[in-house]
């Protein structure tokens, strides 16, 4: 079962290490935030887009679950063009607005970068396992089991806490409370449900915590039912994860467009 649904279909991605896809998905973040270049950003963001094929994601599945990036990079490449650094020919004025060709360059490196580091990441949660990334934070990179544990028990109640948010809506819509009234009723209808849910929340992990501490989770050194490896695909995605920083680099580099971010 991934992250987000259950319903992924297995794929040479889904069966890889957690770690692996981590590492490749930080890999190259690292190498795009090193400059804020279109180039750079441009071609990580489509060599990308050759590899998502072998995520195992549907067509409807990915379009769902990157919604919200494409809808947000756009969002964040017009406002650092309307109120980025002006440099170079002014293109557009209105008001206190100024349009350059530095902001545009600037506001379009914005949105690449948005999609470049968001994409990976959004695909590969969808295709990773929870307990498969417990285990390997755990194995791999030898973290805390407490914590690593902890975290898995949080991340197990995300589909709760949509289901909670689902029948308290349906609650109040059958008494009739928050209906109507406007924006202040829209208000209501979100800060009621969402204060009951913040409720809801404390109280369970409160128990879950005792539980956990009944059980014995934390008080130990832990043996792990399923052993976590790095094996030769791991180090695939690796070096597909520097091959892609490096060639998006070098790429930018050879066009002029590189330049460091502390520079």
């Amino acid at each position: 079962m991934s992250l987000l649904t259950p319903s992924i279909r297995p794929s040479a991605v889904a069966r890889l290490n957690p770690i692996s896809k981590l590492g490749a998905a930080i890999v190259v973040s690292l190498a795009l935030l090193l400059s804020i270049d279109w180039v750079s950003a441009l071609v990580a963001l489509a060599l990308e887009g050759l590899l998502l094929f072998w995520c195992g994601l549907s067509a409807r599945q990915f379009w769902l679950r990157t919604s919200t990036l494409w809808i947000a990079a756009p969002f964040a490449g017009l406002t650092t063009v309307l109120y980025g650094r002006d440099s170079g020919a002014v293109l557009l004025t209105i008001g206190f607005v100024t349009v350059t060709d530095g902001s545009v360059q600037l506001g379009l490196a914005i949105a690449l970068r948005v999609l470049a580091i968001g994409l990976p990441g959004i695909v590969l949660l969808s295709t990773t396992d929870p307990t498969d990334l417990a285990d390997g934070l755990a194995q791999v990179l030898r973290l805390p089991a407490r914590f690593v544990l902890g975290g898995l028990a949080g991340l197990r109640l995300v589909g709760m806490f949509i289901e909670d948010w689902r029948f308290l809506i349906l609650a109040r819509r059958a008494r009739g409370v928050g209906d109507g009234g406007g924006p202040i009723g829209a208000l209501r209808r979100f800060f009621g449900p969402a204060f009951a849910l913040l409720v809801i929340s404390v109280r369970r992990g409160s128990k879950l915590a005792t539980a956990m501490e009944a059980r014995g989770f934390g008080t130990a050194p832990r043996t792990w039912a399923r052993e976590s490896v790095i094996g030769a695909g791991d180090a695939v995605m690796l070096g597909l994860g520097l091959g892609i920083a490096g060639i998006a680099i070098v790429v930018a580099v050879w066009a002029g467009t590189w330049r460091f971010v502390l520079s």
